[in-house]
């Protein structure tokens, strides 16, 4: 057997270590979070109290756990999604919304509310068919458009996609009754886990695990998608037929969080970044790293979301302004590498 060099050897012993620290820093969050809430009383509940409250054990049972559960994937399917659509169109800001997927699962959901009714299932299902749609016809655009390569023309149909339901939410939105239906939309397209109990979670459960192993047990080839078409194709890979597989994956994970949560943005942006600065670009390590990190960022969100008010601040802000901080904290101390 080929010994592999002590570099490489001192560098898969510190990727076990991150590894480690960031299942012990979830664990910890999940645990955390559990006892985290304003019953029975403000920001906590006491361990030893809950064995023998049954409230507080129909509580935890009934909504903490599917929520934090749901926290969890969402950010483990956010992060995952962004990480593997910013290595296949080889672009480091690109994030799952750009392919007119979360402006379809917002038209999707906004014309449930306004015109199918208010059932959490019946939103879920329009949002996921519009987020899958939203993906068919910017796949379909591009394939018609005469301008740059396939990436570009991707990007570019997605853009008008986007625009296309966004306008069609505003439209709706337009449409709505002021009264009942307009806040209920409203509201939905900021984001939130406020309604998220053990049906909801199950619904999502068996997409976003198969999508994430999948694209888990395939990671070692988004290596090979990120290279030039010619020279991917001259490593055995089919790039076109892979990076659609991919891209599907992604999507579909990304249109089944959405659909229970909202629109959520900046976590399939902002994690990948910190997952590859912790790691590296090699996405052998990087993609796991980036679920693990966007599940803790979302989780840790979310119990913000909940606790620091009496009225629940929508998800959708607490990550949106978390990320843009982050954001700017990474790219003001990102050094720019000077090439010879």
């Amino acid at each position: 057997m080929t010994r592999l060099p002590p570099v490489m050897i001192q560098r898969e012993q510190r990727f076990r270590r991150l590894y480690t620290g960031l299942f012990v820093a979830l664990a910890f969050l999940i645990g955390l979070s559990i006892l985290l809430g304003r019953y029975p009383r403000p920001f906590w509940l006491s361990p030893a109290r809950l064995p023998g409250d049954p409230l507080a054990i129909q509580l935890v049972w009934a909504l903490r756990l599917p929520r934090i559960l749901a926290a969890v994937l969402l950010g483990a399917s956010l992060a995952a999604s962004g990480f593997v659509l910013q290595m296949v169109f080889r672009n480091p800001l690109v994030e799952p919304g750009f392919l007119g997927v979360s402006q379809g699962a917002a038209f999707g959901a906004a014309f449930a509310i306004l015109y199918l009714g208010t059932s959490v299932i019946v939103i879920q299902v329009s949002a996921t068919v519009f987020a899958l749609i939203g993906l068919i016809l910017s796949y379909t655009l591009a394939r018609h458009l005469h301008y740059g390569g396939w990436i570009l023309r991707m990007i570019l149909a997605g853009i008008a996609v986007s625009a296309l339901f966004a306008a069609g939410v505003g439209m709706l939105k337009y449409l709505a009754d002021p009264l009942t239906q307009l806040p209920e939309i409203t509201f939905w397209l900021l984001g939130g886990l406020w309604s998220t109990r053990w049906p909801n979670v199950l619904a999502i459960l068996p997409v976003t695990w198969l999508s994430l192993t999948l694209l888990y047990l395939t990671r070692w080839r988004l290596n090979v998608l990120a290279l030039e078409e010619t020279t991917a194709f001259s490593l055995g890979a089919a790039p076109d037929r892979e990076r659609a597989i991919v891209i599907f994956l992604a999507v579909i994970a990304t249109a089944a969080v959405v659909s229970l949560a909202g629109i959520i943005g900046w976590v399939g942006l902002i994690v990948p970044h910190t997952a590859r600065r912790l790691f590296s670009p090699d996405a052998r390590h990087a993609l796991p790293a980036s679920v693990l990190l966007g599940g803790m960022f979302t989780l840790v969100c979310d119990d913000l979301a909940r606790t620091l008010t009496a009225g629940e601040i929508p998800l959708g802000i607490i990550t949106s302004l978390l990320g843009a901080l982050a954001f700017i904290l990474l790219m003001t101390t990102q050094r720019e590498q000077v090439k010879p």
